[in-house]
């Protein structure tokens, strides 16, 4: 028996939305560009998959832009907030964000760092919890950017947007500037609400990854509020109204557009019924598995369950658990290659002991996970974690 419990690094793609793409790529071939019967039924495509893709979010199909990637629309934000700073007239430079957020937005904030731009990132409680307060602090005049991920991919915790959105627009009335609020909403989208114009308003710019919710890689969203001013980094045809050039991908645009509609249908619904499984699989390892640490918060994103297994290493029981069909994470793919030799850097920042930040692993769940998969997935876990201790392979 499969039990894929990877879904925070990617998720199967929808059956519908892969038979939509293998038709468009088959009989809507043509660019999306091109002034004849085939361009129209492209770009036909490519509105179609815009306008859902904003339906799904609350804003106008205008505020949607497609990019190649999640990575990429948070660079598009960071690097195309940096640009106009550098004009000798403006000597705004400070960017504010937190300790725990996913490599595409840390390494070009280090990039930007390296430039002279002044970064503040804000700690993190145990609970992988910004703190506000901070924020209001480190807030000034020559703040041009704050960015904090909606949902931190290793942990789950749910970051307050709502708050610090508000905490944005006052700071902006009250001083006359005008700092913008990007979130990474990698893995919030699909599980948690969001409405641009409502409990998102005040978020001037939102990222996205269409395989986190179903979708085909390889497909990026980034939202951007009208009237916001970002320099695109990518030059060329002038494709999405300049903002990003590049022939679109027609099929990709059109499936995530697609998937992101299926995503949010009977949302409360899905959400109550992943993290029951999550709550199930989380009562279980309590109840049978001594000496664990809950390292996700119980008003956590439904997905999500990061647990740190004492005296164990977590890859070595990753790969225990390959071996009976069971697929889990011991934290964030994307920096899987760029991990340091004290481990993940959220945990750290959590303040996580060596010992706990070894033996961790993340189980992230969506709404095709089933209950014999969380069975299945205990099961092998209790045998690999008493296996291991037994055998006294820790040292």
């Amino acid at each position: 028996m499969i039990a894929y419990l990877d879904n925070s690094a990617t998720t199967r793609q929808y059956d519908e939305v892969t038979d939509l793409m293998a038709d468009i790529a088959k009989n809507t071939y043509g660019n999306p560009s091109s002034l004849h019967a085939l361009g129209f039924e492209a770009e036909k495509a490519v509105k179609e998959g815009r306008t859902i893709m904003a339906r799904a979010i609350g804003c106008s199909p205008e505020e949607v832009y497609f990019t190649s990637c999640g990575t990429e629309s948070d660079n598009t934000v960071i690097m195309g907030c940096a640009g106009p700073s550098r004009k000798p007239r403006n000597n705004r430079k400070r960017i504010i964000s937190t300790q725990v957020e996913h490599p595409a937005v840390l390494e070009p904030l280090n990039e930007l760092e390296r430039q002279g731009f002044e970064v503040i990132r804000l700690k993190v409680d145990g609970q992988c919890r910004v703190d506000l307060d901070e924020l209001k602090r480190s807030l000034t005049e020559d703040t041009i950017l704050i960015s904090v991920m909606t949902v931190n991919n290793e942990t789950g915790s749910i970051m307050p947007i709502e708050e610090i959105g508000r905490i944005k627009a006052e700071f902006n009335r009250e001083h006359g500037t005008s700092v913008l609020l990007h979130t990474d909403a990698v893995q919030a989208f699909g599980k948690l609400p969001i409405d641009m114009n409502g409990n998102f308003r005040d978020v001037d710019m939102m990222s996205l990854s269409s395989h986190k919710f179903h979708g085909p890689k390889g497909m990026g969203v980034l939202f951007v509020r009208k009237g916001t001013r970002l320099t695109p980094f990518m030059l060329g045809g002038g494709q999405e109204k300049g903002f990003r050039s590049g022939t679109e991908n027609v099929p990709g645009i059109a499936g995530t557009g697609l998937a992101a509609g299926l995503s949010v249908r009977n949302l409360k619904t899905r959400s109550e019924q992943i993290a029951e499984l999550r709550d199930l699989l989380r009562t279980r390892i309590l109840a049978e598995i001594p000496d664990v640490r809950i390292n996700s918060p119980e008003d956590g994103v439904c997905s999500v369950l990061n647990v740190s297994f004492l005296r164990t290493r977590g890859e070595v029981i990753l790969h225990s658990l390959e071996q009976q069909g069971v697929y889990v994470s011991t934290g964030s793919a994307c920096s899987s290659n760029h991990s340091s030799k004290k481990g993940s850097h959220v945990l750290n920042a959590m303040g996580l002991k060596p010992a706990e930040i070894e033996g961790a692993l993340r189980f992230s769940l969506s709404e095709f996970t089933t209950r014999d998969e969380i069975d299945h997935a205990f099961t092998a876990l209790k045998n690999a974690v008493e296996t291991f201790r037994k055998l006294g392979s820790f040292r």
